[in-house]
């Protein structure tokens, strides 16, 4: 079982790991690139965006990727991935990004099973699903703090988890500043971009803060999304 480790993972998803791994009698294999997404940020002089998720591909698709090559390819080999009958798509692309190996998803195969029941099922194995899922979060990556998030994520991590959004608000401001001073374009160095009149802004972590807390309401829709160990190309969208 690997584990791609970006540093910055919420704890309580630690924990879930070792229940796991102790359940299943499988020890985890961790793999780190060293290096925390605003660490990353800053040597690349580029805030990573839904756009341009270059810790998705850093942190973790390149060493899972790497670690894949160096231990699964000279043997007969099935990579799994937990990936559901929601994301299929994601599936189809990883195949076809990597036709010589061999993955499976076996949660995609018939029975189908939704994420209620795979949630009660885990529970009933005396295990708690990790806690940003019970916090209203809809995945588990980077603490809550993925940068492929849109504004209701940010949002809602605003009000649940306040000081990991003043965390992640300090950081994206300290890196503008970096930024500005090496003569790099801060343009659209923000992770999120709010739409208008349909032109589409930057707008930084500071300004959503700002902005809910004069009572501004925003499009509880927009929860963006993860493609992570998967997705290669930036979104266009």
């Amino acid at each position: 079982m690997l584990f791609a480790d970006t540093l910055i993972e919420d704890e309580d998803l630690y924990r879930f790991n070792n229940q796991t791994s102790e359940h299943l009698g499988i020890p985890i294999t961790r793999i780190c690139h060293g290096e925390s997404p605003w660490q990353l940020f800053r040597r690349k002089g580029m805030i990573g965006n839904n756009r341009f998720p270059i810790c998705s591909v850093i942190l973790k698709r390149e060493p899972l990727d790497a670690w894949h090559e160096a231990n699964c390819m000279e043997m007969d080999s099935v990579i799994y991935v937990g990936m559901d009958w929601t994301e299929e798509h994601r599936l189809k692309r990883m195949r076809l990004d990597k036709p010589g190996w061999q993955i499976e998803a076996p949660m995609i195969d018939e029975p189908t099973w939704d994420k209620c029941r795979m949630i009660a099922e885990t529970e009933k194995l005396g295990i708690a699903i990790p806690r940003l899922y019970r916090m209203g979060f809809p995945h588990n990556n980077c603490g809550g703090r993925c940068v492929r998030a849109g504004i209701s994520h940010f949002v809602h991590l605003l009000r649940v988890l306040p000081e990991k959004f003043l965390e992640w608000e300090r950081e994206e401001q300290e890196a503008l500043v970096e930024f500005k001073a090496r003569g790099i374009s801060t343009e659209w160095a923000f992770i999120l971009r709010y739409q208008k009149d349909k032109v589409k802004y930057p707008m930084s972590l500071k300004l959503l803060r700002e902005r809910v807390e004069a009572g501004e309401l925003f499009d509880t829709d927009d929860w963006g999304g993860c493609g992570c160990s998967v997705d290669n190309q930036p979104s266009t969208n």
